[in-house]
């Protein structure tokens, strides 16, 4: 039975992936050191049988192999996403994203597994100016310290496939949205309405493009091409793929799907510029058409991602508790 080891399992994205892949009857160990991730996300996981959850960080390479014996696939989707707040701690992105994902590598080696799925991002092509943005365009300077130290992982990785002869994915990520969203600008304008309904904050001018995903759609995207084994056909390195929909909206507009969900008409009050922090995009939109060439598309728009968010958000108000 094919066995596949998670990183930050116990994450948004990474605990969604798990409860998929035990209902495609495979055998699962999560690995997170719960610095962001909720055990409470890993609630249906830890009662199946083929479900292992093993505490630790990726920074420990001796228990991260251990960890790792009996795999054969490996999920790589633990990361410090905070983009925004980046430049507060410059080490936190090399260590957690970039030194972290060189762990992932050397303990696959030692364990004889050779086949990989590595959560990257949109943010790697910086301000780019070619719109959609394909896989191959060519990348301009990076402007955040966690697109930087993602595509250090993308390099090794794909210098691993090369030198090693590793089958690589490298899913290049807009924003997700879903159930078991923690972090993000949903996540902060719905705790915003909730503690004062009558004015909301907002970050830059508002005028922002940004382009979502809904979880599930992003998790059927990575199952999909990993099914189809692409990479095992690569001429060098990694396959590479942009997950998204083939749609953008401005923040803006996702602030009146959300207020409009709520019944609400608060205050705007923006901070002003064309970007809400250094590093902030002003404009992302991926052409996905290529991972379209396969079969796969999304199942919702993203009004539909949001709407689902908020229902979740909703439910679940104890997210916004202050962790101790």
């Amino acid at each position: 039975m094919q066995r596949i080891f998670v990183t930050g399992a116990a994450g948004f994205i990474g605990s969604n992936l798990v409860d998929r892949l035990l209902a495609d009857g495979k055998s699962v160990t999560g690995w997170d050191n719960f610095s962001t991730g909720r055990q409470k996300f890993l609630a249906g996981a830890l009662g199946h049988d083929r479900f292992q959850l093993v505490e630790g960080d990726n920074l420990d390479l001796p228990a991260l192999t251990k960890a790792m014996a009996g795999c054969d696939t490996v999920f790589h989707l633990a990361a410090n996403a905070d983009v925004r707040f980046g430049l507060d701690h410059p080490s936190k992105d090399l260590q957690q994203n970039t030194v972290a994902t060189f762990h992932v590598l050397e303990a696959m080696r030692a364990n004889g597994i050779r086949r990989i799925a590595f959560s990257s991002t949109g943010s790697v092509y910086g301000e780019a100016e070619t719109i959609p943005t394909p896989e191959v365009a060519p990348f301009p300077v990076q402007t955040s310290l966690y697109a930087a130290s993602k595509l250090a992982g993308e390099g090794m990785i794909s210098s691993y496939c090369e030198g090693f002869k590793f089958e690589g994915y490298i899913f290049r990520f807009v924003s997700i949205l879903g159930e078991r969203y923690t972090h993000g600008h949903v996540f902060d304008f719905y705790r915003q309405l909730l503690e004062h309904p009558g004015r909301l904050q907002v970050l830059g001018d508002g005028s922002q493009r940004k382009s979502y995903l809904y979880v599930q759609d992003c998790v059927s995207a990575m199952l999909h091409v990993m099914g189809l084994g692409t990479a095992k056909n690569a001429r060098h390195g990694a396959e590479i793929y942009n997950l998204g929909t083939n749609e953008y909206v401005q923040v803006n507009q996702s602030i009146g799907y959300l207020c409009g969900a709520l019944g609400l008409q608060p205050k705007l009050e923006y901070t002003g510029g064309s970007r809400g922090w250094v590093g902030d995009n002003p404009f992302i939109f991926l052409d996905t058409r290529k991972i379209r060439g396969t079969g796969w598309k999304p199942s919702l728009t993203i009004e539909q991602g949001i709407g689902r968010t908020l229902q979740w958000l909703q439910q679940n108000q104890w997210v916004y508790e202050t962790r101790t």
